[in-house]
């Protein structure tokens, strides 16, 4: 029982635990199991998935008691951080994110330095010194509760941002004052009260309450939906909602945020993968904006924190024996961890992984077989390009290296013209200045996603690695003009719906389409340890269709048994065949009826050699 109810809709990270992913969802199970292992985790609660649920079926209704839990447990926030949420003292601010039980990065919503208004705003100016933090955070706070809580249209918010940025000769948000950001603040209220005819909500609780709503509301958005069929996700889990204290990344040159993984999710090697930025919020490394720099430069400009960072991936990856993708932010040189869940990773790394962590010790050999899945085999048996056609081929730009693959098809710089092209068959490689969670529907009818901004871990490429797509991210060669529907790159100018192909492995872009060949299943030493291992644990075999030696023999090298079915009559299509099977049906007499017979069996019998070790 619970001091507001019988229900309990609420868990303070101390509660939970990562058994409790059906309830609290991965990131609040992540977020609970590792405040009880003792990692450096901001103090905050989750709210249950099953309150999701319910507020969705209700017309969107708080459930019963909702509302006076999240109070008292806000309360227990304002003990564990010395701070006071609305305080014209000592401002609490909060993040408010979604996290259902699988992983669906970018597909729900999340809002940041929730509790702002005039109030709080000039307090945290006063507390921190620092005018152009405060602005930075009350302008980014307008922007995403602008969007996602009273759905103003993203590009309007962007476009003033961006004609702001031309006006004083500002090419990233960084080169922004602090009366600048005073500015654009100022320009985002005045653009809420003319899309809803409303002030901008000023009382804090009102936003934690309409938050709340609207994360539990995304759900069900688009993008969410489209990304649930895509994966085969149930669509009645709904999501839990965890509600953390701010820490902030965008303080200064001594704050930062990035992501990591413990291992590379493109190729499966044991290093620390990841990237970051000095003096910015986590939406600004995954969602593209900036391209952010490689995780060694953190082990140059803060060295200790990252010594500490290694030792608390070390740890999640122990811990969770599987590769954790983990969110971080530096606050004034003190270092947090946000998020960690099992990374999204390609075919090659998930099989890489696997072998090595059962080498390891970590996993056994029935876990390494859980870890990678028939799609993941299908995806390393897909092509590659031909060498020496890319030798001769054009390169366009260099980006980065985001998901591996090789991809042809048409530019596309639009997201639904991609996916109605896709729909159609046709070979798409979508081309953006940086993809938003918004795309997804474009991503999935695509061959593959080049973006002239954002790094491996942006929002891009966490994706089309989940989905097995070949993608180049963060391609500044390029420059993409929306109005010429053109691209730019090398004085080279790619009209859109021209051929391009990316090569995901190599981070290159190529112009036209590059020829491939198939991969050799047989090179792959870590894919064969794990075959092996199937087949020691198998109760099951396998056998193939095969209607000709050729593919009689090309199972017997992926490792066919026998021959399941084989449809004699697609024999007799070949081109030296077909004339015999015509003479034998158009013979005059039984015996030549009979003597061309024997004639096509002869002729099967010796093509059929390279088969003959198979079980007929």
């Amino acid at each position: 029982m619970t001091a507001r109810g019988r229900k309990k809709w609420i868990y303070h990270f101390a509660e939970g635990n990562a058994s409790m992913v059906d309830l609290l969802g991965s990131k609040g199970a992540g977020l609970a199991e590792m405040t009880n292992i003792g990692l450096p985790v901001p103090t905050g609660f989750t709210i249950t998935t099953e309150a999701c649920k319910i507020y969705n079926e209700s017309g969107y209704k708080y459930p019963g008691a909702l509302w006076g839990q999240v109070l008292d447990a806000l309360k227990t926030i304002e003990c564990q951080s010395g701070k006071m949420f609305g305080s014209s003292s000592n401002p609490l601010l909060l993040s408010v994110r979604s996290g259902a039980k699988f992983s669906m990065p970018g597909m729900m919503d999340t809002v940041l330095n929730l509790g702002l208004n005039e109030i709080t705003l000039q307090r945290l100016i006063d507390l921190t010194e620092n005018p152009r933090f405060g602005y930075d955070s009350y302008r980014r706070f307008i922007q995403m509760f602008g969007k996602i809580v009273l759905g103003i249209d993203a590009k309007d918010f962007d476009t003033l941002l961006e004609k702001y940025k031309e006006s004083v000769n500002a090419k990233t948000d960084t080169d922004l004052q602090s009366n600048d950001l005073k500015e654009i603040a100022e320009q985002f209220l005045q653009l809420v009260r003319e899309k809803t005819g409303q002030d901008f909500p000023s009382d804090p609780l009102q936003q934690l309450r309409l938050a709340i709503g609207a994360v539990f509301s995304s759900w069900n958005n688009k993008r969410a939906i489209d990304f649930r069929n895509y994966n085969n996700i149930p669509h009645n889990l709904g999501t839990a909602v965890s509600v953390v204290a701010m820490v902030f990344g965008n303080m200064g040159s001594d704050s930062g945020t990035g992501v990591a993984f413990t291992r590379d999710p493109s190729t499966g090697e044991k290093i620390l993968y990841g990237e970051y930025l000095t003096n910015a919020q986590g939406e600004d490394v995954v969602a593209g904006i900036r391209t952010p720099r490689n995780l060694t430069g953190l082990q140059k400009e803060w060295p200790v924190l990252y010594d500490q960072f290694v030792v608390i991936a070390h740890k999640l990856e122990e811990h969770y024996k599987d590769i954790q993708d983990i969110e971080f932010t530096i606050e004034q040189g003190k270092l947090y961890v946000l998020q960690t869940r099992s990374a999204k990773r390609s075919a090659r790394a998930a099989v890489k992984a696997a072998v090595d962590m059962t080498h390891e010790g970590l996993i056994t050999k029935e876990l390494a077989l859980k870890r990678v899945n028939p799609e993941h085999v299908e995806q390393l048996l897909l092509p590659n390009f031909d060498q020496s056609a890319k030798n001769n081929a054009i390169l366009l730009a260099k980006g980065l290296n985001a998901s591996p693959g090789a991809a042809s098809g048409k530019a596309v710089l639009d997201t639904d013209m991609a996916y109605e092209m896709g729909l159609k068959g046709q070979d798409v490689i979508l081309v953006r200045a940086e993809t938003n969670p918004d795309d997804i529907h474009g991503i999935i009818q695509s061959r593959g996603i080049l973006t002239a901004r954002g790094g491996a871990t942006s929002h891009a490429a966490v994706v089309a690695r989940g989905l097995g797509k070949s993608c180049v991210a963060g391609c500044e060669d390029i420059s993409i003009d929306l109005v010429a529907k053109t691209i730019s790159a090398k004085g080279i100018v790619i009209n859109e719906l021209d051929e391009i192909s990316i090569d995901g492995t190599t981070g290159e872009v190529f112009l036209g389409r590059i020829p491939t060949l198939e991969s050799d299943f047989s090179a792959d030493k870590d894919l064969n340890t794990l075959l092996n291992w199937a087949d020691q644990v198998k109760t099951i075999q396998v056998w193939a269709n095969a209607d000709y030696p050729s593919d009689a023999e090309r199972a017997l090298i992926y490792g066919a048994e026998g021959i399941g079915l084989c449809r004699t009559e697609h024999m007799f299509f070949e081109e030296e065949r077909l004339p015999l099977v015509r003479q034998m049906i158009l013979a005059a007499t039984e015996a030549t009826s009979l003597q061309d017979s024997r004639r096509m069996l002869q002729y099967e019998l010796e093509n059929a050699s390279g088969s003959a070790k198979l079980v007929l």
